[in-house]
């Protein structure tokens, strides 16, 4: 540690700390544009100056460390000074010389209210301006469907370049020309490629760069702000949902640091408009091959005619990827009352609950990430499949202490890995040490074996599993104090499905049965759009949009989306967490649970629960874990080794992508115009590279 004295306050900081860094821990509040704490430091904006004592010229905090400040003549600490007037007067130049280009467009630009400098301008300028030349104009640039650009406005802070390039892994912007003449542009004058290409309208500090889709929609302080948790994927990151009346106008990240630190996918940010498009809002019962629209106890009837004429082993349920924790339980109460165990959720066949929890979570925690030397990737792309958590894969990458491997389809995942090969075989010769991989994985302090849903969707899911996790016990990822085993899911709903047993085991049928011709006479899909379901089956679809399920049902029941309900989600690490409700489900649609409950009054299977907060106490006592939010129950190691003596036969075809178009993979995205153009975006630019 080192001693400094920042204004007149002595403090003890680490000696690697920059002074803008030490200057905050002291409580001294540091004013910036280029700076960023997740970005290198580029030095360039010269707002964070401070006083070195003994210096002839003020110093940027940003750019000088700690260790480099010398003690006084006689040995005293260095002293800084955060507000002295060398400081007020550097500021106020600093700030001076900024505002010579910028244009007064603070009415009409979208920054208006959230603008870095608009707020230290107030703070830190000064209220006179020396200059009275014309301002210089920049031509905007196209960055694709989701970047909107306003280049006049551009402070040259570099931040936009080092996100895409440090975090991204997409070098694609970048500065053209000097002084006067310098712009931010991208090299080809092409849409951005990254899924993470939203937060630069997060990271800029001025509104050179706003939310295309978001333009001119509203003013910051006319939005309800909701604390509340993302469902595009199986990472659930912090997000605040803003809410203008009954609609949600956007959603933006919330910091944290063990889940997505601050960033969000452009899914997350930008399926907004989806939420209002393609909705159900009514309920629909099909008669002679068309869907008419009806009343609740019409649907309720029709539904409880069909159950009744059905033997309770031939009625099921599959859940669908957004599906919260609350719905699913009551489900399966409703289905247990029929004395059927037939559940399961979309992709989860291959998972076993009675096999121990650490069989199917994400075992090193997404954090976790952050200490492995040594990652092996097993039918996986995790830049479609958790694009924050890709990202964090590469931040460790760049540290140059993670050697990854890969076994499955090639990929662009923004860091460099070793191609072992494209199926079982590969697998299987790697966990027989005839590879050189081998070798680095045993060699490995704390390595990962991370299994993906290309591999866990197959038919032979659970002997890939059992594999890779027989490969993770003999290679050394299961120690004292690190489990190396990690599942990714790229859905929501599945590990707390897991959770709470909504899968088949106990003579229960999986989705692949349930789906074959013949087998149920009822089967509820809680919002499961992925899945087919053969002529025969009287299909009941709870769900929002009138996606692939919708299509396919006999009896409609309009569901609440994940911003209209308050429900538990448990992501890939196992970490339960609470979606808060920013809005009201349209028209006639309710909570799910709530449909569930009053259905069964009409079965004849009353649920013994008439609020969500009985509901949930039920939830807790079946399943404790779950009421510990935001916490992570660990899974035993003993599981895993469990888990890799099951076994079973390999197929021999190589692992596929589980994610053909990011954009595009439930039905909230698939109503979304917006998505629609990042896909058309993305499908161009792969038949482009194919070409």
């Amino acid at each position: 540690m080192t001693k400094l004295i920042i204004d007149g306050k002595e403090i003890d900081v680490p000696a690697e700390y920059t002074l803008l860094q030490a200057c905050e821990a002291a409580g001294a509040e540091i004013p910036r544009f280029c700076y960023h704490e997740r970005l290198s430091i580029a030095g360039n904006c010269r707002m964070c100056l401070v006083e070195v004592k003994g210096g002839p010229k003020p110093v940027a905090s940003c750019a000088w460390g700690v260790r480099d400040c010398r003690p006084g003549p006689k040995g005293e600490p260095p002293e800084i000074s955060t507000r002295s007037p060398m400081v007020k007067k550097a500021r106020e130049g600093v700030m001076e010389f900024l505002l010579i280009n910028h244009p007064l467009d603070c009415p009409i630009c979208d920054q208006g209210g959230e603008c870095d400098l608009q707020d230290q301008a107030m703070g830190y300028g000064v209220d006179t301006s020396r200059f009275a030349e014309n301002k210089r104009a920049v031509e905007d640039k196209y960055l694709g469907a989701l970047v909107k650009t306003s280049m006049n406005r551009c402070i040259q802070c570099t931040r936009c370049v080092r996100f895409a390039a440090e975090v991204c892994g997409a070098p694609e912007l970048g500065a053209t020309g000097r002084g006067e003449d310098m712009e931010i542009t991208t090299y080809l004058e092409t849409a951005l490629t990254s899924e993470l290409q939203g937060n630069l309208v997060d990271i800029c500090p001025v509104g050179a760069l706003t939310s295309k889709p978001y333009a001119f929609a509203a003013r910051p302080w006319e939005l309800g702000k909701t604390q509340s948790i993302d469902v595009m994927d199986g990472i659930g990151s912090a997000i605040r949902v803003d809410t203008r009346g009954r609609e949600v106008m956007r959603i933006l990240p919330r910091v944290n640091e063990a889940v997505n630190e601050e960033w969000i996918s452009d899914k997350t940010r930008h399926v907004v408009d989806g939420l209002r498009t393609q909705r159900l809002d009514r309920p629909y019962i099909r008669e002679n091959g068309q869907l008419r629209a009806a009343s609740w106890p019409e649907a309720f009837a029709a539904i409880a005619a069909r159950t009744a004429r059905s033997d309770g082993k031939r009625i099921g349920a599959i859940a669908g990827d957004l599906a919260a924790v609350e719905e699913m339980f009551a489900l399966k109460d409703l289905l247990a009352k029929y004395g059927s165990s037939n559940l399961a959720v979309q992709g989860g066949d291959a998972f076993d609950p009675k096999a121990g929890r650490a069989s199917y979570i994400f075992n090193p925690t997404i954090a976790g990430i952050d200490q492995a030397d040594a990652l092996l990737i097993i039918g996986s792309n995790p830049r479609r499949e958790a694009a924050v958590l890709n990202a964090r894969i590469r931040k460790r990458w760049l540290t140059g202490q993670l050697k990854i491997g890969l076994i499955g389809a090639k990929a662009d995942v923004t860091y460099r890995y070793e191609h072992i090969g494209a199926g079982t075989g590969s697998l299987a010769d790697l966990a027989a040490g005839k590879h050189c991989f081998a070798d680095l994985l045993k060699g490995a302090k704390k390595p990962i074996v991370l299994v993906g849903a290309g591999a866990i969707a197959r038919h032979d899911g659970a002997a890939v599993l059992s594999l890779a996790a027989k490969l993770a016990g003999d290679f050394g990822a299961l120690k004292d104090g690190w489990n190396g085993f990690a599942v990714l899911h790229e859905t929501a709903s599945r590990v707390g499905a897991l959770d709470i047993g909504f899968a088949g085991g106990g003579g229960g049928l999986s989705a692949a049965q349930m789906t074959a011709f013949g087998t149920l006479d009822v089967l509820f899909l809680l919002g499961a759009d992925e899945t087919k379901v053969p002529d025969g089956t009287f299909v009941v679809y709870i769900g929002t949009h009138g996606d692939r399920g919708a299509h396919r049902a006999d009896v409609i029941l309009p569901g609440a989306a994940y911003t209209e309900k308050s429900g538990i989600y448990v992501n890939t690490e196992g970490r339960v967490q609470i979606a808060g409700r920013a809005a009201f489900p349209p028209g006639e649609a309710r909570e799910d649970w709530a449909i569930i409950r009053a259905l069964s009054d009409v079965l004849g299977k009353r649920l013994p629960y008439d609020s969500l907060s009985a509901l949930r106490q039920a939830i807790f006592k079946a399943v404790p874990h779950l009421m510990r939010i935001d916490q992570i129950e660990p899974g035993s190691a003993g599981d895993i080794k469990a888990l890799a003596g099951k076994g079973g036969s390999l197929e021999k075809a190589p692992f596929k992508t589980a994610i053909e178009d990011f954009y595009l993979t439930n039905p909230i995205a698939r109503a979304s115009a917006v998505m629609a153009e990042c896909s058309r975006l993305a499908s161009g630019r792969m038949l482009t590279a194919a070409e």
